[in-house]
C-alpha cells in the first residue's frame, strides 16, 4: 500500500477514534445528566438545526457547552501539541527519549507561572496573565538551552540534550525555593506545575488552536528530513539535508507548540513520550506517519486522561499531569522490558 494511502486510511481511522473518545467524554461528568439529554442540547445548538422546544435548563446547557465541551476542546488541542512536538524532538535528536519539555520549556515556563504566583500578580493581566508569563518564560529557556549548546555554528545533539538537563535542574530548583517561600499561593502553584484542565474556558482553547494548527502541517513538512536524518546526520547531509537547519527549526516549532499548550494546561508529562513511541510500535518508524498520528493520538490520551481525572474520584479532582504519569511510568517499564527480553533472545 502506497504512504498517502496509507497516512490517509490509519489518520482516518485514528480521527475516528479521537471522535469516539469524545463522545463518551462529554457524555460522563459529575453533574448527573443523561447522554440523551447532552447530546439533545448539542444537536439544538447546531445552525439550523429545528425541533421541539428545550427541555433542559440554562445551567444544564452551560455545562454542557461551556464546561464540558470547551474543556475536551483544550485536552485534544493540549494533547495535539505535545503528542506532535515529541514525534519532532524524538526525530531531530534521533533519541526515543527525548520529549517536548527535553530542552527545559516546562521547568522554563513553570518559573514563569510561579514568579507570578508568588509575586500575587495573577490578575495584572486578566486570565492571560500567568498563560503569558509560563509562554515567555518557557521560549526564554529553550533560546538559553540552544545558545549554550551552539558551537561553531553546530548543536551536536549530546551537548543538546546535556544542556537542557542543566538547565531544567537549575530551573526546577528555582521553582522549588519559590514554592518554599510562598504561603498563600503555594497551593496554587503545586496545582499548576502537577498540570490541569480544570476552570478553562474557550478563550484559552482558542489561544492554543493556531499553534496546534499551523504546528502540525509545518513540522509534518520535514518528515522526510527526519527519516533521512535517523540514518546519521553524516549520512543526511550527504543526501541533500540542511541538518542544522533541520534541527533548529524543528526544534523550535516544537517548542512553540509546547510552550501555548503548557501555558494554559501547566506540566502535563509523558504524552509527548508515550504517544510517539506507540505510534513508532504499531505503525514503523516512517515520521511521515508518526508526525500525524502523534498529533491525533495525543489528543486522545489527554481526552481519556483528563475525563479520568475529573470523575475517577469525584467530586475531586485528580492533577491531569499525575495521572498521565501514572499511565506513562508504567507503559515504559513494560517497554523496558520488552527490549530487555528482545536482547536475551538474541543473546540466546
Amino acid at each position: 500500500m502506497k504512504l498517502p494511502v496509507r497516512i490517509v486510511i490509519w489518520s482516518g481511522a485514528a480521527l475516528l477514534l479521537l471522535a469516539v473518545s469524545v463522545v463518551w467524554s462529554l457524555s460522563i461528568g459529575s453533574a448527573g445528566l443523561p447522554a440523551g439529554k447532552v447530546w439533545s442540547i448539542l444537536i439544538h445548538r447546531l445552525p439550523f438545526a429545528g425541533g421541539s422546544a428545550p427541555d433542559w435548563t440554562p445551567m444544564e446547557e452551560t455545562i454542557v457547552m461551556q464546561v464540558r465541551l470547551s474543556r475536551i476542546a483544550l485536552a485534544v488541542l493540549v494533547g495535539a501539541c505535545l503528542g506532535m512536538a515529541g514525534a519532532g524532538f524524538q526525530g531531530v535528536l534521533r533519541n526515543p527519549l527525548a520529549d517536548p519539555y527535553t530542552l527545559g520549556v516546562a521547568s522554563g515556563s513553570s518559573v514563569g507561572a510561579a514568579l507570578v504566583m508568588t509575586l500575587g500578580l495573577q490578575t495584572a493581566l486578566g486570565m492571560w496573565t500567568v498563560p503569558s508569563a509560563a509562554f515567555l518564560s518557557g521560549l526564554i529557556a529553550v533560546f538559553a538551552v540552544l545558545l549554550l549548546a551552539r558551537s561553531n555554528g553546530q548543536m551536536a545533539v549530546e551537548t543538546l540534550i546535556l544542556s537542557g538537563v542543566i538547565l531544567q535542574a537549575f530551573l526546577g530548583a528555582f521553582v522549588s525555593l519559590m514554592i518554599s517561600m510562598s504561603e498563600d499561593e503555594v497551593n496554587q502553584i503545586l496545582f499548576w506545575v502537577l498540570g490541569s484542565l480544570s476552570k478553562k474556558s474557550w478563550d484559552h482553547a482558542l489561544l492554543v488552536l493556531p499553534f496546534a494548527v499551523l504546528g502540525l502541517p509545518f513540522i509534518a513538512a520535514f518528515a522526510s528530513a527526519m527519516n533521512l536524518m535517523s540514518l546519521g546526520e553524516r549520512h543526511a547531509a550527504h543526501l541533500g539535508v540542511h541538518v542544522e537547519w533541520t534541527k533548529l527549526t524543528v526544534l523550535l516549532a516544537s517548542t512553540l507548540v509546547t510552550a501555548a499548550a503548557v501555558s494554559v494546561s501547566g506540566v502535563v508529562g509523558f504524552v509527548g513520550l508515550v504517544v510517539p513511541h506507540l505510534v513508532r510500535l504499531i505503525f514503523g518508524p516512517d515520521y511521515r506517519l508518526i508526525v500525524p498520528l502523534s498529533a491525533i493520538g495525543g489528543g486522545i490520551y489527554v481526552v481519556w486522561a483528563d475525563t479520568l481525572a475529573r470523575t475517577a474520584l469525584s467530586p475531586k479532582e485528580i492533577p491531569l499531569g499525575v495521572l498521565t504519569a501514572l499511565v506513562g511510568a508504567p507503559f515504559f517499564a513494560w517497554l523496558l522490558w520488552r527490549r530487555k527480553a528482545g536482547l536475551g533472545r538474541e543473546d540466546a
